[in-house]
C-alpha cells in the first residue's frame, strides 16, 4: 500500500494548493508559536486551497476556547503536539467530534511505552524529542533512532516524523515500515518557508513514484 504523506507547516495558499495537487494526503497548519504559525483568519483562507488533501490543525496544550475556535473552522483532524494526557485527548475528541492525533516524543525505547495509554487517539505521530532547552515542540529537523521501532507492534495507525527529507524518507519507510510520514523543515530551504521542488521530491520519494 502506498505510504500516506503529511506536509506540515504551510502558510501560503499557492503552496497549499501545490502540495495537494502533487499528492499530499494531509496538509498541516500550525497554530502554536513557530516560524510556521497561522492565525485563525489565515487558516480560514488556507482551507479553501486544500483540494482533496485533508487539513490537520496542529495544537499545543491548547485551552478549550482555542480548541473550539479551531474546530469551528471545519478541521476534520486535530493533532495534539504538547503534554496532553490520555484524558485530555479523550476530552478534546468528545468536545469537537474531530479525529484526534497524539504526538509522542521519541528519544529512547521507553518513550514507546506510552503509546498504549492514548486509547482515545485515532493516530499516533512519533516525532523526535526537541533538543534540551528548546522553546519549540517540533520542526527541528532532527531524526530519532529508527531502530527503536524494530519489532514494535503499534496499538493503532501511526505516522513517522522527525528529520525526514527527500533524501532519507525512502530509507526511513523501508527501515520502519511506517504506513505514513510527516515532514515540515525537511522541505524548506529557508526556515518556515516551504520549497516547491523539495515538496514534490519528498512526495515522490515517500510514495515510490
Amino acid at each position: 500500500m502506498m505510504t500516506l504523506v503529511k506536509i506540515c507547516g504551510l502558510k501560503d495558499p499557492d503552496l497549499v494548493a501545490f502540495a495537494a495537487r502533487e499528492g499530499a494526503d494531509w496538509i498541516g497548519f500550525m497554530f502554536p508559536a513557530s516560524p510556521r504559525q497561522v492565525t485563525l483568519a489565515a487558516a480560514e483562507t488556507l482551507l479553501l486551497s486544500v483540494g482533496k488533501a485533508v487539513p490537520v490543525a496542529v495544537l499545543l496544550d491548547a485551552p478549550d476556547a482555542e480548541v473550539r475556535a479551531v474546530a469551528a473552522l471545519g478541521f476534520p483532524v486535530l493533532q495534539l503536539h504538547g503534554s496532553e494526557t490520555p484524558a485530555r485527548v479523550a476530552e478534546i475528541k468528545r468536545m469537537t467530534g474531530a479525529e484526534v492525533w497524539k504526538v509522542l516524543g521519541m528519544r529512547e525505547a521507553g518513550d514507546l511505552a506510552r503509546a498504549g495509554d492514548y486509547v482515545a487517539a485515532d493516530r499516533l505521530l512519533l516525532d523526535a524529542k526537541p533538543p534540551e532547552g528548546s522553546d519549540r515542540a517540533g520542526g527541528h529537523g532532527a531524526a530519532f533512532d529508527w531502530s527503536l521501532l524494530k519489532d514494535w507492534t503499534a496499538p493503532k495507525p501511526w505516522i513517522l516524523a522527525g528529520g525526514l527529507t527527500p533524501q532519507n524518507v525512502a530509507a526511513a519507510i523501508s527501515q520502519t515500515a511506517a504506513p505514513a510520514v510527516d515532514v515540515s523543515s525537511g522541505v524548506e530551504r529557508i526556515r518556515g518557508l516551504k520549497d516547491r521542488e523539495l515538496v514534490r521530491a519528498f512526495l515522490r520519494a515517500a510514495k515510490g513514484l
